[in-house]
């Protein structure tokens, strides 16, 4: 293995072991060209694309009502019918949308309130009828009419829309965790690896990664080199951009093995 792509997190604890080589920016020169955001770029990883957790529902659910926040998740008098959220297995546990729907600010939630997130999935819990555990079950839940809403993977509702599935997601309160690129530590090919890696992180790579696969790209200039109907299917477009926030990664690398095993005991 020479070029890693994997989530920033996991290249943070990748560094963490000395698994990683300390990158050379001079021999990425995309990284400046595609204006990639500063704080997508470490001494050890550089940030490729993002796909977020937010919310999706069915809209045949609420008589024509949609939900707008992680309140009206949270609110089952109004928006009536089960849930679902993810278990450690999928993803982060999801205590920021515990708290954005108590009425924490995007701007203010780290570091997490872990006690009052608790509480705050403790009211839901009797509505939740299934905690998923990979990117499909989601929407295969929703397909089902076993819930009425989901946390999703913001890139799973496109495929259930052209099969007909009355469902859209609501991406206000997203959670954006980046993707990126490293050098495994003694690559046997690592000129290739740069090689690649500079390749890759170029608007024009990302754009045309994002028309095959629903891939939020790190460079702005990406989202130039789409359509509008490209552009604006992407949870990663500037007119959603704001909508959501970035997990913070250090806050996770700190405390995720305390409250992954803090939801197990909640979840039993």
């Amino acid at each position: 293995c020479d070029l890693i792509n994997n989530s920033m997190m996991s290249h943070n604890k990748y560094v963490q072991q000395d698994a990683l080589e300390k990158l050379d920016l001079d021999r990425v020169k995309s990284v400046k060209s595609a204006k990639i955001p500063g704080n997508q770029i470490t001494d050890h990883a550089i940030g490729s694309s993002f796909y977020g957790a937010c919310m999706a529902y069915r809209t045949d659910a609420f008589g024509g009502k949609k939900p707008e926040s992680w309140a009206d998740f949270w609110d089952t008098t109004v928006f009536k019918g089960g849930r679902s959220m993810c278990n450690p297995d999928g993803d982060l546990p999801e205590l920021e949308f515990a708290l954005l729907a108590d009425g924490v600010p995007m701007d203010k939630l780290y570091p997490l309130d872990v006690d009052r997130a608790f509480k705050v999935l403790t009211r839901l819990r009797g509505d939740i009828k299934k905690y998923w555990d990979s990117g499909p079950l989601p929407g295969v839940l929703l397909s089902r009419q076993e819930v009425t809403m989901s946390t999703v993977w913001d890139g799973r509702i496109a495929d259930l829309q052209k099969q007909g599935v009355p469902v859209q997601r609501q991406l206000n309160g997203m959670r954006r965790q980046f993707q990126g690129y490293a050098i495994a530590k003694g690559a046997a090919n690592e000129d290739n690896a740069y090689l690649l890696m500079d390749f890759s992180l170029r608007a024009e790579s990302q754009a045309a990664l994002a028309k095959a696969f629903p891939s939020n790209p790190s460079s702005p200039l990406a989202y130039t080199k789409l359509t509008e109907d490209e552009r604006n299917a992407l949870a990663g477009a500037p007119k959603y951009y704001d909508k959501g926030f970035d997990a913070d990664v250090e806050w996770w690398l700190k405390n995720e093995s305390a409250v992954t095993k803090r939801w197990l005991e909640w979840a039993r």
